[in-house]
């Protein structure tokens, strides 16, 4: 065995010449693998000014240098590409999507909590925006709780001082305009918390509603986070 199982780390021969240059390569790769991070996942094109131990997961219909290894890590060292074949079962954190990534044995999915070989997965993720408080009695978060959703509640923080007459405000989602609770504050650093009772599935695209309570609101900004579950369906045979 000339290399390492899990890694493919070269491994130093009997009475080998220049051991630094093979030690050198293995601790580059165990500094790229050991605590996988990805710098993206889309890319078709090297980039032309990578860094040393960056990594990039290779796409379908990848170009020059990186032609023919889809689906493969690429590693820039030394000025030039080594390629490594994932395994199933690793952890990547992905820069691009600042999103974790598992690998199914086929291809790699983010946020999942449990993949099966097939593709299937379950995936907890949250959706969040900073969104700009309209003028008047209600200032509405376009189809921020998404389609497919198991919606577990929603978080937010007022970023920004809400303004107006509006002593403070509900959140509430569709045709429920409390769903997500009343009574929240209006100065900055104040924060909603909202659990659904049950587990609510969304089956289209939903907006986020938030209501002024004694008067109107001018403006403000709060910060929005729903936190929920999706369904991955197996992939294609």
């Amino acid at each position: 065995m000339n290399e390492t199982y899990q890694h493919g780390l070269p491994l130093l021969a009997g009475g080998q010449a220049q051991k630094h240059v093979t030690v050198n390569e293995a601790l580059s790769v165990l500094d790229a693998v050991a605590q996988l991070r990805i710098v993206s996942r889309d890319l078709t094109v090297p980039p032309q000014a990578a860094v040393d131990g960056q990594t990039y997961v290779v796409p379908s219909g990848a170009t020059g240098a990186w032609a023919g290894q889809e689906g493969r890590i690429a590693l820039w060292a030394n000025g030039g590409w080594k390629y490594f074949q994932p395994r199933i079962g690793w952890v990547a954190w992905c820069e691009a999507s600042g999103a974790s990534m598992t690998f199914d044995g086929v291809d790699w999915q983010e946020d999942a909590v449990v993949t099966s070989g097939s593709g299937a997965g379950t995936l907890f993720r949250i959706a969040e925006v900073d969104h700009t408080v309209s003028p008047g009695p209600i200032s509405v978060a376009t189809g921020l709780l998404p389609a497919g959703a198991v919606v577990f509640g929603v978080t937010g923080r007022v970023i920004e001082a809400i303004t107006g007459a509006a002593s403070a405000w509900t959140l509430g989602a569709g045709t429920s305009p409390d769903r997500y609770g009343t009574g929240y504050g209006i100065a900055r650093n104040s924060w909603a918390s909202g659990l659904t009772s049950q587990p609510l599935a969304y089956y289209s695209d939903t907006d986020l509603v938030l209501t002024a309570e004694g008067g109107d609101f001018s403006g403000g900004m709060v910060r929005l986070a729903v936190h929920y579950m999706q369904m991955i369906v197996p992939r294609q045979t």
